[in-house]
This record gives structure tokens, C-alpha cells and sequence, in this order.
């Protein structure tokens, strides 16, 4: 058994993994443990770097999982990450990150996963405070956080590009970030914030998340799940959020009483548009999502998709159709047989039936913007025919780039999800269709959200009266989107 120092950070990490590797030194016999700890292993010579690098070929997507995971609290990382190397050059598994059960595999994932989501949170959770100036009269602002994981130097980048013009530091007990004259800096953590908090930008702070607090979309379990308490303690606004919560009824009900207001755009709609991300490239079965790109040019690019393997059974992707400023969305399942064969969605007895719905509701189809959560056709032989089978989360899960691309471009005042399989996309697994029917309060995916049944439940009910009954409920449920507060 060998003890090696990981390093730094993955730079480091990577330089001395091609070493082992070079080396033939299997993971079992390497301990990854700071030099700091007890000499209790012998720490063997390593081989020049260089030698790693020519006998071995490492998939591209390996290098940005990879990174993300190095940045994760778990000292268990650099031992992961060594176990997936050798795996992938010396035990010849070259397909291994392509299996979603291997243990390894998926934990790599999870961590990667955490790291970005931590990410994500520094960048909405960091408040800069102003702390001072200098002798030429430049303010400097300064900021305090405290990440689970390793990820200052990852999140730097963007408050370097949003806060360009100021000089700041950001705090934190895992690593600090400089941003003084134009320059970038890191520094090791500090165990607390060194730096007294002025009342005044707290208090400009929370002036405007008060005027940006909307009650009609409040969700007080999905708040707590996406801001988690332990960040509450370093955010000037959480002590409104109380106040907030007990008076967004009424302010709701004064809302309901205004006149309608004008449409909404994409440029002014912040949630829609922090929806609309690059998809992670773990795989590389995913093409590329810009943010410039149409629907016309998505509908192309979504037909390269190898993300799940729906595609190799299916004659096409089958993107969404319709106006792309429509002011009505409505997402359903997945293609059919009959949307399979023609390359657009609800063409088949399921769109006939939703048309004829549609039309007694009040609703135009033609005006709405109509999709499906999954855009390959899933299905199973029975004869001659091709039955569908429903999507299973992975499937689920790898489409959601798509549709949260066509959400962002569309930018809808209501928006109808059609059966459990697309209330699971956005809404969540929690979400169903028996329990929660109808409009969803406080949704922040549109103005007015609804949940019913998908069209073709009322196809496969074999008994004439209750299949009759369900449709009224299903036509009653749709004229929602026509009803009050916001009309089409």
C-alpha cells in the first residue's frame, strides 16, 4: 500500500493519476491521503508524467465529470475518481460511463451532481456588502458563504463577469475568491466572515426582494426545498419571508381583482429564463441546446438526441408545433404510433379527441403551442401492432432539456400538462394526476398552470357512460385556461 497526496485540485490530481497509471499501480494498493496525516503507508517514487499519456486513450466526457466531481466534500473523491481511470484504460471497460448501475459510475454522478447544484446555489445565495473604498474612491464589496463542496474556483467565473466593474472578495470556510483591480485571486478559507455586515444594503437588499416577491406563485415546501435553511442565516431577505408568506392570501385575492395586464416576454421573465440551461455533457449524447437557437432550429437538432435509448426504436423525434409566441402551451406524454410515422405531435385519435375538447372549451388549437414531455416514441411488438409503454424516469429525465428549451422560448401564460408522464417532467415525481387535478396554485412555470388527464385515457375506458363522464371533466378542466384571472 502506497499513500499519495492528492494535491490541490484536479490539476494536481490528474498530474499524479498518469503517473500511477504509467506505473501499472492498480487503485487497491493507493491510499489518497493528504501528507499532512500519519506516515503510516510508505509514499512510493512515481514515474514522469509523460509516460501516462501515450498508451492510453480516456473518453472526452470522463475529463468534465471528471473535474466536477474533484470539487466534491468527499475525501472518498480522488479514490473514485482513480477506481473510474484505471477502469476505463487498464480494465478495458471503455463503455463504463455508460452504465447508469455500475456503483462507481453512478456515484460519480451524484457527486457531480451535487457540485453543480452547489454551484448554482453560491451563485443565487452570495450577497455582496459594501465594506469600504480606497484612496482613489473605488468601493469594494465583500461577501460571505459557506459551500458543502470545493466549489469556489468553479463558481468564480461568473460573478467575475456579472460584477466586472467592482473589486470584491467572497469569504468561505472552503476556499476564497479576489477580485481586485481587474485581476482574480484564491486564497485558503477562513472559519468566519471577517468582515462587519452594513444595515444599509441589507436593507436596499430586501426592499427589492420585496417588490419582486410575487404571492400568487408561493410554494412554501418547493421554497424550502431550493433554498435550504442552513442558507438562511447569510441572506438579508429571510426575515421577510414570514411576513410574506402570512399576507400572500389576501394580496393574491387583490391581484385577481386587477384588470388584465399585458403579455409577458422571455427578456423579463427571470424564471423561464434561468430554466433554459446548457445541458451537462456527462455523455455526449446530448447536442448542443443554444441559448440563440429557434424552435425551428431545435426541432432539428433534437432529431441527433442519443441521449436515452428511445431513439434507436423510434422513426423520429417528434419536437413540438405551433406558434412560438403562443400564449397557451400544452404538453402531453409522448408521441403515438401515428406521431411517430408523421414527425408531429397529437395527429392521431388521442389529437382528434383533445381537438374536439379543445374546440367545446373554447380553445383554439391552432393558437396553441402543442408538445409531449418525452419526444421518442416508446413501444412494445403485439402482432403486427406497436403499443405504447410508458417512459421510465431516465427517459423522463433526459428529455426535460428539450422541453424546458421550448418552455423558455414560448414563455406561456398557461400552460396544461396532459397526464402523469408529463406532470412528472416539470411538476415533479410527487405530482399526480388523481390527487392534484385541476390548476395548480403558485406554479412559477406560467401565469396559470393545469393538470388533467391525457386524451387517450378516455380512449381506453371500455364503459360508454363513465367514459362520457370523464370527458366532461376533462373539457371542464381545459376551460380553466379560458376562465379568469387571465384570459387568452
Amino acid at each position: 500500500m502506497m499513500r499519495m497526496p492528492p494535491g490541490r485540485d484536479f490539476g494536481e490530481w490528474r498530474e499524479k493519476a498518469r503517473g500511477l497509471l504509467a506505473a501499472g499501480i492498480p487503485p487497491e494498493r493507493v491510499l489518497w491521503e493528504d501528507a499532512g496525516h500519519a506516515d503510516l503507508f510508505e509514499e512510493t517514487p512515481m514515474p514522469p508524467p509523460a509516460a501516462a499519456a501515450t498508451g492510453f486513450r480516456i473518453p472526452a466526457f470522463f475529463v468534465p465529470l471528471a473535474d466536477a466531481v474533484a470539487c466534491h466534500g468527499d475525501p472518498r473523491r480522488w479514490a473514485l475518481l482513480y477506481r473510474l481511470l484505471w477502469r476505463l484504460t487498464r480494465g478495458g471497460e471503455k463503455h463504463l460511463l455508460n452504465i447508469a448501475s455500475d456503483p462507481d459510475v453512478a456515484t460519480a454522478r451524484r457527486f457531480g451532481k451535487n457540485v453543480r447544484r452547489e454551484i448554482h446555489k453560491m451563485h443565487a445565495f452570495v450577497r455582496f456588502r459594501k465594506a469600504g473604498e480606497d484612496e482613489a474612491g473605488r468601493e469594494t464589496y465583500t461577501a460571505w458563504f459557506e459551500p458543502e463542496h470545493w466549489i469556489v474556483a468553479a463558481a468564480a467565473p461568473f460573478f467575475r463577469d456579472r460584477f466586472a466593474n467592482m473589486d470584491w472578495s467572497i469569504f468561505t470556510p472552503r476556499g476564497c475568491a479576489h477580485w481586485i483591480g481587474g485581476e482574480m485571486t484564491f486564497a485558503p478559507g477562513v472559519d468566519k466572515d471577517p468582515c462587519e455586515s452594513p444595515e444599509m444594503l441589507e436593507e436596499i437588499w430586501r426592499t427589492y426582494y420585496r417588490s419582486i416577491f410575487n404571492p400568487a406563485r408561493l410554494k412554501v415546501r418547493m421554497m424550502r426545498s431550493e433554498m435550504p435553511a442552513r442558507y438562511w442565516k447569510n441572506l438579508p431577505e429571510a426575515r421577510l419571508i414570514p411576513e410574506l408568506i402570512r399576507h400572500s392570501a389576501p394580496r393574491v385575492k387583490e391581484m385577481f381583482a386587477t384588470p388584465e395586464r399585458a403579455p409577458r416576454s422571455l427578456e423579463n421573465h427571470a424564471y423561464l429564463r434561468g430554466l433554459y440551461a446548457e445541458p451537462e455533457p456527462e455523455d455526449a449524447r446530448m447536442p448542443s441546446i443554444a441559448r440563440d437557437a429557434s424552435l425551428e432550429e431545435l426541432s432539428r437538432r433534437v432529431q441527433t438526441c442519443r441521449a436515452c435509448p428511445l431513439w434507436e426504436r423510434a422513426t423520429c423525434a417528434v419536437f413540438g408545433a405551433g406558434p412560438p409566441d403562443a400564449r397557451l402551451m400544452i404538453v402531453g406524454e409522448q408521441p403515438g404510433d401515428h406521431e411517430d410515422l408523421a414527425g408531429r405531435p397529437f395527429v392521431g385519435p388521442a389529437g382528434a379527441l383533445l381537438d374536439r375538447a379543445l374546440a367545446e372549451a373554447g380553445l383554439d388549437r391552432s393558437a396553441a403551442y402543442v408538445t409531449n414531455a418525452v419526444k421518442h416514441f416508446k413501444w412494445e411488438p403485439r402482432g403486427k401492432r406497436r403499443l405504447h409503454r410508458n417512459p421510465g424516469d431516465g427517459e423522463i429525465e433526459a428529455c426535460r432539456p428539450w422541453l424546458l428549451a421550448e418552455l423558455s422560448k414560448v414563455a406561456p401564460d398557461v400552460l396544461i400538462f396532459l397526464g402523469g408522464t408529463a406532470a412528472r417532467s416539470l411538476l415533479g415525481k410527487e405530482t399526480k394526476v388523481t390527487r392534484d387535478r385541476g390548476w395548480i396554485e403558485g406554479s412559477p412555470l406560467a401565469g396559470k398552470v393545469i393538470l388533467t388527464v391525457h386524451p387517450s385515457f378516455l380512449l381506453r375506458n371500455p364503459d360508454g357512460a363513465a367514459r362520457e363522464r370523464e370527458y366532461a371533466r376533462f373539457v371542464a378542466d381545459l376551460r380553466l385556461a379560458a376562465d379568469p384571472p387571465s384570459k387568452l
